[in-house]
């Protein structure tokens, strides 16, 4: 077919890429045959393009992940050079560490402008931070954990274990949603966080499941777990006496 001007020149280039509908193993995406010829791979398994969303607009990919979609995930993960995890995770945090702090100034009557006040309230900030941190690391590390107990042939190389924070990384990014939340307050902004809350986790879930080819039902048993390690060690630190 002709080219739309979306092809990346890279993705021309022999290597491990994914059938974005049956995850089978491709050599190549497409082949160039110049002058503006470019025909989309077929898949030897299931006999469909290997990925037709390198002719798709970057805008009609994002909402194919937003509504989790399997293939727009296989995409991005497996078939692409994207690497904005780390940053995106940093962002992620900075928006919940905001969010938590815009509520704690809510519940606080203290109008007092001094310097020590201001200190205080930017200190709190970054507590704030630390605490979404440490909840969301202790999250995963309960995912790893349950992965690892469940399908331990699963995890074996260092590359998968990379590969699957990656993709967690990567599918948190529904919590961007929480800033216009707040900004846009209204009546319904608790059942808004809730949705969020929810959207996150079930993004969560396909990242798992296509990053090592589950079931639907697996993923869920992992994050049900990580739920379960992230709220036990924040009650463990609390015990201690830290304000978490």
């Amino acid at each position: 077919g002709q080219g739309r001007g979306a092809l990346p020149p890279a993705m021309a280039a022999l290597g491990a890429y994914r059938c974005i509908e049956c995850n089978g193993e491709a050599t190549e995406l497409y082949r160039d045959y110049r002058r503006g010829v470019l025909r989309i791979s077929i898949c030897k398994s299931c006999q469909k393009p290997v990925d037709k969303y390198i002719e798709y607009d970057p805008v009609i990919i994002l909402i194919n992940a937003v509504l989790c979609k399997a293939q727009a995930y296989r995409h991005i993960l497996f078939n692409t050079k994207i690497n904005i995890h780390g940053k995106l995770c940093v962002f992620c945090l900075l928006c919940e560490a905001y969010l938590r702090w815009l509520q704690l100034q809510d519940s606080s009557q203290n109008t007092d402008p001094d310097d020590l006040i201001r200190y205080a309230k930017e200190w709190d900030f970054y507590r704030m931070f630390g605490i979404a941190s440490l909840e969301q690391t202790s999250f995963f590390i309960g995912i790893f954990i349950t992965l690892w107990w469940m399908k331990p042939e699963m995890l074996k190389k260092k590359s998968d274990l990379i590969l699957l924070l990656k993709a967690l990384l990567l599918s948190t990014y529904g919590k961007l949603l929480l800033i216009p939340a707040v900004i846009w307050e209204h009546d319904y902004t608790p059942l808004c966080l809730a949705f969020i809350k929810v959207f996150v986790l079930i993004s969560n879930s396909q990242a798992i499941r296509v990053t090592l080819n589950l079931n639907r039902i697996l993923p869920w048993i992992a994050i049900f777990f990580g739920l379960i390690f992230e709220n036990g060690v924040v009650c463990l630190f609390q015990k201690m006496g830290w304000d978490v």
